[in-house]
């Protein structure tokens, strides 16, 4: 059986993978996330992206930031073999908007910003609220597994290689 610390090293390229991917697929191919959620979907970067170029011994660390910030020094760094490891999302769905960071080694989330909630104003709201902020929370934790899903059939695939790798490249050399 392998130790946890060495499955969590050896497979942790797979979120990078992901997130890399779903900035191709914010970028290039939406449709397929507006097939994950039902009641339409928009998925955007936010304010956020760190990328990680490994050279040997040495880590390069691309960090972007600002709200109106251009992603141009990120495809420049994908294209000398960086990865993306963090990323901030916004992910709208019907009337909700939810914002987050997502770190790729881990999957996990940090900062997340559910939609608003109505305001309690009796003590018998209180249960109903807090229902309502985990049927929120739970909504944006299922559309990520939902999409990581995705990208994990679509990478053990002959697809991975054979259309959506060159697809990717052909979206980082532009």
């Amino acid at each position: 059986m392998i130790d946890v610390s060495v499955s969590y090293n050896r497979y942790k390229f797979l979120g990078e993978e992901f997130l890399t991917w779903l900035w191709f697929v914010i970028e290039k191919d939406h449709t397929l996330l507006n097939e994950l959620d039902p009641d339409g979907v928009q998925v955007a970067i936010g304010n956020r992206i760190v990328l990680e170029n490994r050279h040997k011994d040495t880590v390069e660390s691309i960090t972007i930031k600002g709200d109106d910030a251009g992603l141009e020094e990120g495809v420049i760094s994908l294209r000398k073999g960086a990865v993306v490891t963090e990323m901030n999302l916004s992910y709208k769905s019907g009337d909700h908007q939810w914002v987050f960071n997502l770190k790729g080694e881990s999957l996990s989330f940090s900062g997340l910003k559910p939609p608003e909630t109505a305001p309690i104003d009796r003590k018998e709201d209180i249960e109903g609220a807090v229902l309502e902020k985990i049927f929120l929370f739970d909504r944006v934790f299922s559309f990520v597994d939902k999409v990581f899903a995705n990208f994990i059939n679509l990478r053990v695939s002959n697809a991975w290689l054979e259309r959506e790798v060159p697809r990717m490249r052909v979206w980082i050399a532009t």
